[in-house]
């Protein structure tokens, strides 16, 4: 069974909120852990942020290296072939995050899953399956690579999904975002989509509207 170390950042002391925040290949969880102070959240917001670190495996788009990975990618294609078996298990993992989220006192409704490119793909596919309801999934710079295989639980069926992309994006091109949100959408969630004049990457004014739908699903 795949256990994550994290980083936990508390906005305030005894947190009523949590956002579990998955980064992109190659990447740690302290990846967005400066983010916090950027985001905008009012002084008295008490949110636990957990930036879990992705396991390290080979990659076979970068020859095998191995790296910190949510999953194996075997092909970049526009469709991007992955290993669904291991973003299944990450999704798990990530799950088993929640679980103790819940455990330490934090209901399922105050709590956000982000993921930004590798990770917004399992943000979406435990956000979308978690089986209580949450406060929202974020989907940064990313695909839904598992949208033929998920198993939707109904607890998440009104849940809010928030993305955003790259007008610029080399890595995930933004085709890709727009055709999740569209996917999505015709499996009846309701999705917000926007995007930003920028790469494979954050931006002070997407960091900005982040915050903002935080304080929207957390009622902040």
């Amino acid at each position: 069974m795949l256990e994550l170390e994290v980083i936990e950042r508390e906005t305030r002391a005894n947190p009523d909120a949590a956002v579990i925040w998955l980064h992109g290949l190659g990447a740690s969880g302290h990846d967005f852990e400066p983010v916090i102070p950027e985001l905008g959240l009012p002084d008295d917001a008490a949110i636990r942020f957990i930036f879990p670190h992705a396991p390290v495996m080979p990659v076979t788009i970068n020859g095998g290296v191995a790296m910190p990975a949510w999953y194996d990618i075997k092909a970049m294609d526009i469709d991007r072939v992955v290993d669904t078996e291991q973003l299944c298990a990450s999704s798990d993992a990530v799950g088993r995050l929640i679980d103790r989220e819940i455990e330490r006192g934090i209901a399922s409704e105050r709590i956000i899953v982000a993921g930004f490119s590798q990770g917004g793909a399992v943000a979406y596919q435990l956000g979308l399956s978690y089986p209580k309801t949450l406060a929202g999934v974020l989907g940064l710079s990313t695909y839904f690579a598992t949208a033929d295989t998920l198993m939707p639980s109904e607890a998440n069926r009104q849940t809010p999904i928030r993305i955003y992309h790259g007008q610029f994006d080399p890595v995930v091109p933004e085709q890709l975002g727009r055709r999740s949100a569209e996917q999505l959408s015709q499996l009846g969630y309701a999705v917000e989509y926007g995007t930003f004049p920028m790469d494979h990457s954050v931006c002070l004014e997407e960091i900005t509207e982040i915050g903002r739908f935080f304080g929207e699903r957390l009622s902040l």
